[in-house]
C-alpha cells in the first residue's frame, strides 16, 4: 500500500492569479447571486388555491400535465448534475466551478417550487408519470443521466460536450425554456394563479442563467478543438426530434388545448431558441477565447442565451 501523502494544488485565490473577475463565468455568478436568492416558500399562493378551484377538469389537468414534466425534469438535474462540476473542478477552472455550485442550489430550489406548488395549490398526491411520453422518457430517464454520469469516468471534451449539449440545449434550451414559456404564457393571458407565475418568472431567469454557461461551455471546447463539432452536431441530431415530440406529444393528449394555447406557435418559439444558440457555438469553431468572452457577455447582457 503506498504511503503517498495527497496534498492540495497551489490555492489560486492566494497566488499572483487570484480570481478572473473578467470572465463570463464570473460575470454569471455575480448575477446568480444578485437575482437568484429567491426562496420557494415566500411564494403566495393563496389566490392560487382559490384560482384552481375555478378551473376545470381539462384546464385542472393541462397544468398538472405541464407540472409534471417540469418536476420530474428539475429532480433529473438536482439529481445528475454533479458530475459535470466534479469535471470542471478536476480541472482547475475555478471560476467555473464557483458559478457551477449556484446550479446544483438552483435546480434543488426548483424541484422545491413545483413540489409546494403540487401540494399546496393542486393539492394532488397521485403519481404523475403518466403523463411521460416515450419522447419525455428518452431526454428525461435515459439521455441526460447517461450523458452527465458518463463524466465520472470520462471528463474527455468530447463527453464533455456530449452532456452539456444534452443538459444545457435540449433539456433547459428546448424542453424546459419552451415548456415555461408555454405556461407562464397560459398563466399571464388569463390572468391566474399569480404565486406560480411569480415563481416561473424567477426560474426563468435562473434557467437563462445555465443556459448561457452551457453554451460557453461548448463555445470554449469548440473554439479548443473544432473537431469536437462532429460530436455537438450528432448529439442534437439524436435528441431534438424527441424534444420537438415532447411538444407534439402534449398538444396531441388534447382534443382543444385550454388557456389558448396553439403547438405551432411553440414550436416555433423552441426552434427559433435552439436556432440561435446553434448560430452561436457554429461560429465557435476557430475563434478565440477573447471572442468567445465578448459573445457571451452580450448575451448575458441581454439576458439571452
Amino acid at each position: 500500500m503506498s504511503n503517498t501523502i495527497q496534498t492540495h494544488p497551489p490555492f489560486v485565490t492566494t497566488s499572483m492569479a487570484g480570481l478572473k473577475r473578467n470572465t463570463p463565468p464570473m460575470r454569471l455568478f455575480e448575477k446568480a447571486k444578485r437575482y437568484g436568492i429567491w426562496n420557494p416558500s415566500d411564494i403566495d399562493f393563496r389566490q392560487d388555491v382559490a384560482d384552481w378551484q375555478q378551473l376545470d377538469a381539462v384546464e385542472r389537468e393541462v397544468l398538472l400535465h405541464l407540472t409534471s414534466l417540469f418536476q420530474a425534469g428539475e429532480e433529473a438535474v438536482t439529481a445528475d448534475i454533479l458530475p459535470l462540476i466534479l469535471t470542471i473542478a478536476a480541472e482547475g477552472r475555478l471560476e467555473e466551478e464557483m458559478y457551477l455550485t449556484t446550479f446544483l442550489f438552483e435546480e434543488a430550489k426548483h424541484t422545491d417550487f413545483f413540489r409546494r406548488f403540487l401540494d399546496e395549490v393542486a393539492g394532488v398526491r397521485m403519481d404523475l408519470t403518466h403523463f411521460h411520453t416515450p419522447s419525455y422518457s428518452e431526454i428525461i430517464y435515459t439521455a441526460l443521466p447517461a450523458a452527465l454520469q458518463a463524466l465520472l469516468t470520462d471528463r474527455s471534451p468530447a463527453a464533455q460536450v456530449r452532456a452539456s449539449v444534452t443538459y444545457n440545449m435540449i433539456v433547459e434550451g428546448v424542453l424546459a425554456e419552451t415548456g415555461y414559456h408555454a405556461y407562464f404564457t397560459a398563466l399571464e393571458r388569463n390572468g391566474i394563479l399569480p404565486g406560480q407565475r411569480q415563481g416561473i418568472r424567477l426560474l426563468k431567469q435562473d434557467e437563462s442563467r445555465h443556459i448561457a454557461y452551457g453554451i460557453y461551455l461548448i463555445s470554449r471546447l469548440l473554439a479548443e478543438d473544432a473537431a469536437l463539432w462532429d460530436i455537438a452536431e450528432r448529439t442534437m441530431n439524436e435528441l431534438l426530434p424527441s424534444a420537438l415530440g415532447v411538444i407534439a406529444d402534449t398538444f396531441g393528449r388534447y382534443d382543444a388545448m385550454p388557456f389558448g394555447l396553439e403547438e405551432s406557435e411553440f414550436a416555433h418559439y423552441a426552434l427559433s431558441q435552439f436556432q440561435k444558440r446553434l448560430e452561436r457555438i457554429e461560429h465557435a469553431r476557430g475563434a478565440t477565447l477573447e471572442e468567445i468572452y465578448t459573445t457571451t457577455d452580450l448575451a448575458i447582457q441581454q439576458n439571452d442565451a
